[in-house]
């Protein structure tokens, strides 16, 4: 009979606990119940607690808080299972399971690979390579896969969970108005009070696994002046009084909203009234969400755009902001707060400051967010130069990922405290790469680089919904980031023979294929032969995407042939890979006439694509996110 015994209280370990007893009980069906008691002097059974409570190793754990360290000694019948937090404890579990053979190929309950065995010891000692490993919500989102995805990314052993905004209603509209797919889906409205109860759902959820909650981002240039941002991106139809106007960005002359978008909309900030009243709101949230881990304090969305006064023009925006951040340090010590805050360089702010420095590094993390680099290389750090001066609302967009890091290694010539890039790989870019494989490659490469330029994690801005056809990505995404010595094609290999079972090398050269011939730098834009006449414009290109439909029709009787395999991921697998060869025969018809410049004629496909392929919404919906897929592909 085996027994799961708690050395300590506490509520992450309890769930930590539930979660062991039950996939033992699934692996061994006949075992019987497993107790589950607290037990701080025990001896036997399982054991769960924390590194000190079994005087383990503690040498190389600087900050409890942030190091993840797992450490597994166990034999046939119990063991120690311990971290160097609650967190850990629970990614112990998770490890000691996945020694013993089972996966999480994909969230949910369809996504489970749990093997039918007795367990065997695991000895197993770990320190996660970097601190911050983790995910932003984006897309269209539904809340069963906002919560799955919780869980999920948790069994990957990731330790950060963001939810962007106040009240994400945004990108919750995107998905219950089924924007892109109305033909097929009649809209199904919410609310952004029912919103933002989810969000309290999902922080419970988060809270539950001892994840670092990390929230907010934008918003904090409109929300603390009486300005809505919920909207997200559409632009206000709502008055702004002339007193609050006085306090937007001057650009063109003008103090208005940026396009008419809140969330894009620039501050004055060299007025002291606005600092302050940025400082005090953001103490205010602090002081009424304790248990958000980091508050990301990020400015508008928009680029190019900050204020042309007289006064905001004799500093960098940068400056300024970083005279906020001191503010808020001020404000939150006051009130005795020990919140930790984010702050970025992104777009504008990717311009290191000239005069401003951060004054109590300790409550704070920098954020870099390349969002305008190319996906189709890493960075090489040989190659890095100098960045650009500043030019007010002039500069121009850096594109290659060295030219990007240049800011990066400006900034860390004064900032040494905590660094970690804010990523976009889950974003649009994912939608560039229908194979997943070239895509996969480039993660675990800029996971390798960006450690080699002193940042100790990524945060990605994604879909919840990246696992069309599979959920390869995400894996290697995990796997690298919790140990840079992983193997890549071991990684591959273990995700896809787990998915695909005995047909997984075909699978894979299938995948292979379906990258190299729709071609990731193409998608991306980048193989025009003629700029003039467009991104996708490359006739020579068109006659390798015309191959695709027959490679995919070898990819859909592999899925077929094996579509009805005993272990449950695996049929779910397959059977995904057969949807996947009609998005990629259509899509590819699309691409190919567009490749060719007869622009007219694939907007007309496309949008038959579009609709034709949104009847498949709600069967795949679980995996495939239609509605961040339709806006990134649109032609």
């Amino acid at each position: 009979m085996y027994v799961i015994k708690k050395v300590r209280a506490d509520h992450v370990i309890d769930f930590a606990a539930e979660e062991l007893k039950k996939y033992l009980r699934m692996m061994m069906p006949s075992c019987g119940d497993i107790g589950i008691v607290y037990e701080p002097s025990a001896e036997d059974g399982f054991r769960l607690g924390l590194l000190e409570d079994f005087g383990l190793d503690t040498s190389d754990v600087e900050e409890p808080v942030l190091d993840d360290v797992v450490c597994i000694k166990a034999d046939e019948t119990g063991g120690i299972l311990a971290g160097s937090n609650p967190r850990s404890v629970l990614f112990a579990v998770y490890r000691y399971l996945k020694e013993n053979g089972c996966r999480w190929l994909y969230p949910g309950v369809d996504g489970e690979y749990i093997p039918v065995a007795p367990v065997r010891p695991v000895d197993y000692r770990h320190k996660a390579d970097h601190r911050f490993r983790g995910h932003c919500n984006e897309g269209a989102e539904f809340q069963q896969s906002m919560l799955e995805t919780i869980d999920y990314f948790a069994k990957l052993e990731m330790n950060v969970y963001m939810l962007e905004f106040d009240i994400p209603f945004t990108y919750y509209n995107t998905y219950y108005t089924h924007r892109y797919n109305e033909e097929n889906r009649p809209p199904e409205p919410v609310t952004p009070e029912t919103v933002l109860q989810w969000k309290r759902q999902c922080e419970a959820e988060i809270a539950k696994r001892g994840l670092q909650f990390h929230d907010m981002g934008h918003g904090w240039t409109a929300e603390p002046f009486g300005i809505s941002s919920t909207a997200g991106w559409a632009a206000s139809t709502q008055e702004i009084p002339d007193n609050v106007k006085e306090l937007l960005a001057l650009t063109d002359g003008e103090r208005k909203l940026w396009g008419g978008v809140p969330l894009n909309t620039n501050l004055c900030m060299s007025k002291p009234e606005v600092r302050t009243t940025m400082a005090q709101a953001i103490a205010d949230y602090a002081e009424t969400h304790q248990n958000v881990s980091y508050i990301h304090v990020w400015l508008a969305d928009g680029s190019r755009n900050h204020c042309e006064c007289e006064e905001c023009k004799k500093l960098r925006p940068s400056d300024y902001y970083i005279m906020i951040m001191n503010e808020l340090d001020e404000e939150l010590a006051r009130r005795n707060l020990d919140s930790k805050i984010v702050f970025i360089a992104y777009v504008d702010t990717l311009f290191a400051p000239r005069q401003e420095k951060i004054r109590n590094p300790e409550r704070f993390a920098l954020l870099y967010a390349p969002i305008q680099r190319s996906y189709t290389s890493s960075v090489q750090k040989d190659k890095i130069t100098d960045p650009p001066e500043y030019e007010r609302n002039r500069w121009a967009s850096p594109t290659s990922s060295e030219a990007n890091a240049a800011f990066l290694l400006d900034w860390q010539k004064d900032w040494h405290g905590p660094c970690f890039t804010y990523e976009y790989h889950f974003w649009r870019h994912m939608c560039y790469d229908p194979g997943a494989m070239t895509l996969s490659r480039r993660i675990y490469e800029d996971i390798l680089a960006y450690r080699g330029i002193g940042l100790s994690g990524i945060v990605e801005d994604g879909s919840q919904r990246c696992f069309f056809p599979n959920g390869l990505a995400l894996y290697v995404y995990a796997a690298a980031l919790l140990d840079v010595n992983c193997d890549y094609n071991a990684v591959v290999d273990d995700y896809l023979s787990h998915c695909y079972g005995d047909a997984w090398r075909e699978v894979r050269d299938y995948l292979t294929r379906i990258s190299e011939a729709f071609d990731f730098a193409y998608m991306e834009g980048e193989r025009s032969a003629d700029g003039a006449k467009g991104r996708f414009y490359n006739p020579g290109h068109a006659e390798i995407l015309k191959t695709i439909p027959a490679i995919a029709a070898e990819g859909r009787a592999v899925a077929e042939a094996n579509s009805r395999l005993p272990i449950r991921v695996q049929s779910v697998s397959m059977r995904l890979l057969q949807r996947h060869a009609e998005y990629c025969e259509r899509l590819a018809e699309v691409m190919a006439v567009k490749a060719v410049g007869e622009d007219a004629k694939a907007h007309e496909l496309w949008e038959d694509f579009r609709r034709d392929f949104g009847r498949y919404e709600f069967e795949l919906e679980r995996w495939f996110d239609h509605g961040m897929t339709m806006m990134a592909l649109h032609i």
